[in-house]
C-alpha cells in the first residue's frame, strides 16, 4: 500500500510541477506569448512555428489553446492560422518531451534550490516568477525520478503484472485510457511522461505504451475543447478542429501500428525512448501532413458550429472565459475586452436615443430599456470575474490596468441608467404635456448629443490604447463641452426672455436634459485622468533621477585622490 501511495504521490508532484510552469511563464511573459501568436497569423508556416514555440515554452498544448481560442473568440485571428497555431503546439509538446527525459538528475535539487531563493526574496517581480518556473521544472525532474523509484517494488508483484497485463495492446482500449490519464492530469506532457517512465520500468509494453500515448494526444484535444465551451461559437471551433486531427491522426496509425512495432522492437533502445521517440515522430508526422487541410477543417467545423444569434433574454459574456483565471494577466485581457463590449452597448443606447430625441420613436425607447438590462448584465459579470483574478499575481501596471477596467465598468453602467433615466424623462414630458421642443432647441440638443457620441468612442479608444496624447485630447473635449453646455443653457434663457412658446413648454426638460449629458460626458472623460496621471508619474520619475545626477559632480572622476602621508 506505501508503495502505491508513493507512487501516486510522485505522479501528483509530476502534474504539480507542469501547472507550476504553465502558470509562471503565462504570467511573466503572458502578453508576449499572446503578441507573438497573434502576429504569426501571416501565413500558415510561421503560426505552426508559432505553435511550437510558445508550447515548448510554457509545455502545456492546453496553454497555447486557450490562448487561441481567445483571438479567435474575438475576431482577431481567422480559424486557419489558429488550426495551424494548434498543429505546431502538438509538437511543441512532444520536444518539450523529449527534453525532460534527458539524463538531468543533477539538475534538479539546482533548479528548485535557485527557484525558491529567487521566487521568496523576488516574489513580486519578474524574476521572482521565473524562480517560480524553476521550481516547477525541477519538480517535474525530481518526480521523474520519484515515479522511477516507486514504480521498481511494483514491478516485482504478481498483482500488478497481471493487472497491466490485461492492456493487451488494444489500440481503440489503450487510447482511451490514455485519454483519461490526460483528463486526470490536466496535462498530455503528463501523461505521457508517466507513461515512457512506466514503459522503462517494464509495466506496460510497448504497444501499449503507443496506444497510451497516442490517448493522451486525443485527451488533450477533449481538455481544450471542454474549456473553450464557454466561448462562442468561433472559439470553440478551434478546439473542435484540433481535436479532429487528433481523431484522425488515430485512424492513420491504425494500419501502421503492428510494422511500426515490429520495427521498433528491432532497434536497440530502451523503452522509454522507443515511447518518447514514437511521440516526437508519430506528432511531427501528423502535423506536417495535416497542415495543408487547414483550410478545409476550418469550413468543416464552422459547418458543425454556425454562429447563434444572441439570446432574446439578453446578451451573454464571451470573453469571460473561467479557465483564465489561473493566468491573471489573460484573464485581465478578457475583462477588458469585455468591458469595451459594454461601451458598444452604451454607444447603442446614444444612437437609439437619438432616434427617440428626434422622431419620438417608440420602438427606441424599448430597445434602449432592453440595452439597459444587457449592460447591467455584463457589468455584473465584469464585476464579479474581476473580482476572483488574483492580484498578488499581477505586476504593477497590470494592477493599474485592472483599477483602470473596474472604474471604466462602472461609469459605462452608470451611464446605461442615466440615458433610461433620460429616456423617462422625455417620455413623460411628451406624454403628458404634448409638448415638443422649439427647432433651435432640438438642434442644439441634437448636437450636443452628437458630440457626446464622439467623446464616448473617443475614451474607449484612450481606454484600450493608454496614448497620452488621445488622452490630453479627451480632457480638452470635455472642457470644450463644458463650455457648449453653458451658452447653450445661456441660449435656451435667452429664448425664454423673448418669450419663445415652445421654449416656454420645454424648459424644465431641456436644461435637466443638458445637465444630463454633462454628467454623461464626465464619465466617458473619466479614462483620461488614469493615463494622465501616469504619465505625470513617469515625468516626475525622470525629473528626479535627472536631479540626483545634476547632484554629482561632472569632474568627480578628475578629483584627484588623497595623499597618503
Amino acid at each position: 500500500m506505501l508503495t502505491l501511495l508513493n507512487l501516486l504521490s510522485a505522479v501528483a508532484l509530476l502534474v504539480w510541477g507542469t501547472h507550476i510552469v504553465r502558470t509562471g511563464i503565462l504570467r511573466v511573459y503572458g502578453s508576449q506569448l499572446r503578441e507573438t501568436l497573434n502576429r504569426s497569423t501571416r501565413n500558415l508556416p510561421l503560426a505552426f512555428g508559432a505553435g511550437i514555440a510558445v508550447t515548448a515554452l510554457v509545455q502545456s498544448s492546453n496553454a497555447t489553446a486557450l490562448l487561441t481560442t481567445s483571438f479567435v473568440a474575438e475576431g482577431l485571428m481567422t480559424l486557419g492560422p489558429a488550426l495551424a497555431i494548434m498543429l505546431g503546439a502538438d509538437v511543441g509538446t512532444a520536444l518539450m518531451t523529449r527534453v525532460l527525459t534527458l539524463d538531468l538528475h543533477w539538475l534538479s535539487p539546482l533548479l528548485i534550490l535557485i527557484g525558491v531563493v529567487l521566487f521568496l526574496t523576488r516574489r513580486q517581480t519578474r524574476v521572482g516568477q521565473f524562480g517560480r518556473v524553476q521550481i516547477g521544472v525541477g519538480l517535474i525532474l525530481l518526480a521523474l525520478q520519484l515515479i522511477v523509484a516507486a514504480a521498481q517494488p511494483i514491478t516485482e508483484s504478481a498483482g500488478i503484472k497481471v493487472l497491466f497485463a490485461e492492456l493487451t495492446g488494444d489500440i481503440l482500449l489503450d487510447a482511451l485510457i490514455g485519454a483519461l490519464f490526460a483528463l486526470l492530469s490536466y496535462s498530455s506532457l503528463a501523461a505521457v511522461l508517466l507513461t515512457a517512465t512506466l514503459a522503462s520500468a517494464g509495466l506496460l509494453s510497448l504497444p501499449v505504451a503507443i496506444g497510451l500515448v497516442i490517448g493522451a494526444n486525443i485527451g488533450s484535444g477533449v481538455l481544450a475543447l471542454l474549456n473553450s465551451s464557454l466561448q462562442s461559437a468561433a472559439g470553440r471551433r478551434v478546439a473542435l478542429g484540433s481535436l479532429f486531427y487528433k481523431l484522425i491522426g488515430l485512424l492513420l496509425i491504425i494500419p501502421f501500428l503492428d510494422p511500426l512495432v515490429a520495427w521498433m522492437d528491432s532497434l536497440a533502445l530502451d523503452s522509454a525512448s522507443l515511447v518518447i521517440g514514437f511521440h516526437v515522430l508519430y506528432n511531427s508526422l501528423r502535423c506536417v501532413l495535416l497542415l495543408p487541410t487547414v483550410g478545409a477543417m476550418a469550413r468543416l467545423s464552422t459547418w458543425l458550429l454556425p454562429e447563434r444569434p444572441e439570446s432574446e433574454d439578453g446578451v451573454r459574456p464571451r470573453n469571460l472565459d473561467p479557465a483564465a483565471l489561473a493566468t491573471p494577466g489573460l484573464a485581465l485581457a478578457n475583462a477588458v475586452r469585455e468591458t469595451l463590449r459594454i461601451g458598444d452597448l452604451v454607444e447603442q443606447m446614444l444612437e437609439q436615443f437619438h432616434l427617440v430625441l428626434r422622431d419620438d420613436d417608440r420602438n427606441a425607447g424599448q430597445r434602449i430599456r432592453a440595452l439597459d438590462d444587457d449592460v447591467d448584465a455584463l457589468y455584473s459579470a465584469v464585476k464579479l470575474y474581476l473580482a476572483q483574478i488574483n492580484r498578488d499575481d499581477l505586476s504593477v501596471q497590470d494592477n493599474r490596468r485592472w483599477a483602470e477596467t473596474i472604474e471604466l465598468a462602472v461609469n459605462l453602467e452608470h451611464a446605461g441608467d442615466l440615458i433610461e433615466h433620460m429616456l423617462g424623462k422625455l417620455q413623460s414630458h411628451k406624454t403628458a404635456r404634448a409638448h415638443a421642443f422649439s427647432e433651435v432647441g432640438l438642434q442644439e440638443l441634437l448636437a450636443l448629443h452628437a458630440g457626446l457620441r464622439d467623446n464616448l468612442r473617443l475614451g474607449l479608444s484612450v481606454f484600450l490604447g493608454g496614448d497620452r496624447a488621445s488622452a490630453q485630447r479627451l480632457l480638452d473635449e470635455k472642457r470644450r463641452f463644458q463650455v457648449w453646455e453653458r451658452r447653450l443653457t445661456h441660449a435656451h434663457v435667452n429664448r425664454l426672455s423673448e418669450r419663445v412658446v415652445a421654449s416656454l413648454h420645454s424648459s424644465g426638460l431641456h436644461l435637466e436634459l443638458i445637465a444630463d449629458m454633462k454628467r454623461l460626458n464626465s464619465l466617458f472623460c473619466a479614462s483620461a485622468y488614469p493615463v494622465l496621471d501616469a504619465a505625470a508619474a513617469s515625468a516626475d520619475a525622470a525629473a528626479a533621477a535627472e536631479r540626483v545626477s545634476a547632484e554629482v559632480p561632472a569632474d568627480a572622476a578628475a578629483i584627484p585622490p588623497a595623499q597618503t602621508p
